[in-house]
């Protein structure tokens, strides 16, 4: 019996000593946050874009005459004169159609000397009848057809000097189309492009093809950025911009904001306006056609209180009321940050001022630099602490 007894007190002893070990180990709550301060330096404000770079003045180089390029006197890359000859369209055809044009001149330049020769010739027939006339010699239906014939004759010669004039100016636009088969750059500048080759035809019928473009001057150039229509309003001109290029990763590029453009473009129901930004390329590192990722610095404050973006989101475990409370009080511009008084937070009112890359300024009574707030631990969760226990969870 007393076997059993110490038997049962054993098997007792056993499970209360098992529910101990395998039940829900007692946790507490670690801090939810880590710490930070206050800081003082400068912020500056910026918004972002992507743009391309171009030159700032460029000229299209076309052709106003259909023909086949005979040669060409310039390629990509070449630097290029006012005036200089780049191209040569054949001039055959052309100086076929100017000879026939001087030849016209010439036949109608020669009707009109056989016309004033026949008014000559009408005039001095009206006299001799009209002298008849006069004299009562001949009927005055003779003197009135010879007065007749010497007004047609007058206007006939009016007829070939328009013609000559007509001739004229046929012949001076054909040689103006002649003069168009040679093609000269318009500006001081380096070809940038190149699309025709030797023996290739150009049409010149409805628009004029293109043959070259021009570049005035790489040592100066522009980006054209997109910025979206929630920041547009942030942006003026002769504010700083820096920008990246994908072909110069750790060098960062420096220009300034030239033009805000008033044409919206509408991309995926984003609408975004054109920022023309000058930049100066003295070392012509930079190439027309690169993407820039630009930062436009709309607003720059020095040596303010600065405190991580995360501080002003940072919410603890009080309740739910008490944060409500907190909350209402706010005013426009106001936020709360967190200050650690040994292991007690404290909520601080304190007003935002410009938004940086990473952190925010701050300011308000109570507030100064090294001061200890909190900001959310980087893994979201309370993390629980075990004292005691076995957990097969």
């Amino acid at each position: 019996m007393i076997k059993l007894s110490t038997g049962i007190l054993l098997l007792v002893a056993l499970i209360a000593g098992g529910w101990y070990l395998l039940r829900e180990p007692d946790t507490e709550e670690a801090p939810v946050y880590s710490r930070t301060q206050v800081r003082q330096g400068d912020i500056t404000d910026v918004v972002s874009a992507t743009g391309t770079l171009s030159p700032i003045n460029t000229v299209l180089v076309g052709s106003q005459v259909s023909g086949t390029i005979q040669h060409l006197f310039a390629d990509f890359n070449d630097q290029v004169k006012q005036g200089q000859l780049i191209a040569q369209i054949d001039p055959a055809i052309f100086n076929a159609k100017l000879a026939e044009a001087q030849a016209n001149l010439k036949n109608a330049e020669a009707a009109r000397d056989k016309a004033w020769i026949d008014v000559l010739d009408t005039e001095r027939e009206y006299e001799r009848q009209n002298d008849l006339q006069q004299r009562k010699l001949v009927a005055e239906s003779v003197a009135d057809a010879a007065r007749f014939a010497t007004q047609a004759a007058r206007m006939e010669h009016k007829l070939q000097v328009a013609s000559v004039a007509q001739a004229s100016a046929a012949l001076e636009r054909e040689q103006v189309n002649l003069d168009y088969t040679s093609i000269h750059a318009p500006i001081n500048g380096v070809i940038i492009s190149r699309d025709v080759d030797v023996g290739q035809t150009v049409a010149a019928s409805l628009q004029a093809p293109t043959l070259f473009t021009i570049a005035n001057d790489l040592s100066r150039m522009q980006v054209e950025a997109d910025v979206d229509e929630a920041f547009i309003g942030q942006v003026r001109e002769g504010q700083t911009v820096s920008f990246t290029v994908f072909a110069y990763p750790q060098r960062q590029f420096s220009g300034s904001v030239a033009q805000v453009r008033l044409q919206p473009t509408v991309e995926a129901g984003v609408v975004k306006y054109n920022c023309i930004i000058h930049v100066d390329n003295a070392d012509l590192a930079l190439k027309p056609g690169m993407t820039a990722t630009v930062s436009i610095e709309v607003a720059q404050r020095d040596n303010v209180l600065t405190v991580p973006h995360a501080a002003l989101r940072y919410v603890p475990s009080w309740p739910q009321e008490e944060l409500e409370q907190l909350r209402e009080g706010l005013g426009s511009g106001e936020a709360i940050l967190w200050q650690l008084d040994g292991d007690t937070l404290k909520p601080l009112t304190v007003t935002t001022g410009i938004i940086g890359e990473k952190v925010t300024e701050v300011g308000g009574p109570g507030l100064a630099e090294g001061m200890t707030i909190a900001v959310p631990l980087k893994r979201e969760g309370a993390k629980r602490s075990r004292r005691f226990g076995l957990s097969l969870v």
